[in-house]
């Protein structure tokens, strides 16, 4: 799993996490019983502290995208919806827009001009 954190961003860093696993698993990298790294493995990776990505895993489970199971580690449990990774997405390009200057309501203007 490659994750990738962009530490200008604002958000705290279990969200970014957790953005990140949840968009692996829309895009398909992981399947419902596919098995993640460890915690401290995905933590030394991304080189934060391993409480940060279990706080994200915890986020991911209570969703219902993860189960934990006792001696077999964290596995996918259902695939991301559709709706909940857009939403990911749309406050990344929120947050995006904030630091070029851009507020909501001229995202929105973009948008439609895209429609």
């Amino acid at each position: 799993m490659l994750l990738t954190l962009d530490l200008n961003d604002a958000r705290p860093l279990h969200e970014q996490v957790a953005g990140a696993i949840r968009r692996a698993i829309g895009e398909g990298s992981y399947r419902p019983g596919d098995r993640l790294p460890p915690a401290r493995d995905l933590a030394a990776a991304l080189g934060i502290n391993p409480n940060t990505v279990l706080r994200a895993l915890r986020d991911l489970r209570d969703e219902g995208l993860l189960e934990f199971r006792r001696g077999r580690g964290v596995s996918v449990a259902r695939r991301a919806d559709g709706r909940a990774l857009l939403v990911q997405r749309a406050r990344e390009l929120l947050d995006e827009a904030k630091k070029y200057g851009y507020s909501r309501e001229d995202l929105i203007t973009i948008v439609e001009e895209l429609t």
